[in-house]
């Protein structure tokens, strides 16, 4: 049985997606969200195996933090997007922020169904299109001879932990500023020390002064 929770901040549209999906191909709805931070709070809480997250959410945090948080904390946990942003800017912030899938929400039932599925076994799951510019932009940079840069790695979130933390903040502080919790900003540093192959501090601090990260207001 596929466990999982629903994330959107229409009440309408999670009880459509909550009559279509339970009890079907062994899907079961164990939860609903309306918005971010009520999101990560139940993904602790019932342990869904995938969530089913929008993205736009006007009241608390937005479905791409609560999907990069949900992910740091519960890697096992699957997320799919399900949005209306047909915007490859969207995209690849959802992925970078660790979403396993992402689908739009004028996708036939059919097509939903599948992703879910997909997802749930471990498979990452793109609308046809959303493959499309993946790949077009791959190219794109292979025919530019473009490198790859470590830093482009980051997410978002993790590119704020390394700004605050080479500035001298400590992980309380830094949590402080960015509203997050302590544990999430320790996360946030080891993943990101571990992508860029920094070793202490002084590395750390090294590495945000070459990319112009020390500035203060």
């Amino acid at each position: 049985m596929i466990r999982l929770l629903i994330v959107d901040d229409h009440a309408v549209v999670r009880s459509g997606l909550k009559f279509l999906l339970g009890g079907k191909q062994n899907i079961q709805v164990v939860g609903e969200a309306a918005d971010g931070d009520e999101a990560i709070r139940l993904a602790e809480e019932l342990k869904p195996d995938v969530v089913l997250m929008d993205l736009s959410m006007p009241h608390g945090k937005d479905g791409m933090t609560a999907t990069e948080e949900i992910k740091q904390l519960h890697p096992d946990i699957y997320i799919l997007v399900l949005t209306m942003h047909d915007d490859e800017q969207y995209l690849f912030r959802a992925i970078q922020a660790g979403a396993s899938g992402y689908i739009l929400k004028n996708a036939p039932h059919e097509e939903l169904l599948t992703a879910i599925l997909n997802v749930a076994e471990g498979n990452a799951y793109l609308t046809p299109l959303a493959t499309k510019r993946l790949m077009g932009q791959y190219i794109d940079r292979v025919k530019n001879g473009e490198s790859s840069d470590e830093f482009e790695s980051l997410s978002e979130r993790e590119k704020e932990v390394l700004s605050w933390t080479a500035k001298g903040y400590a992980n309380k502080e830094v949590a402080e500023k960015l509203n997050i919790s302590v544990k999430t900003v320790e996360s946030h540093k080891s993943n990101l020390m571990e992508k860029l192959s920094l070793k202490s501090r002084p590395d750390l601090i090294k590495y945000a002064m070459q990319k112009g990260l020390l500035t203060f207001e």
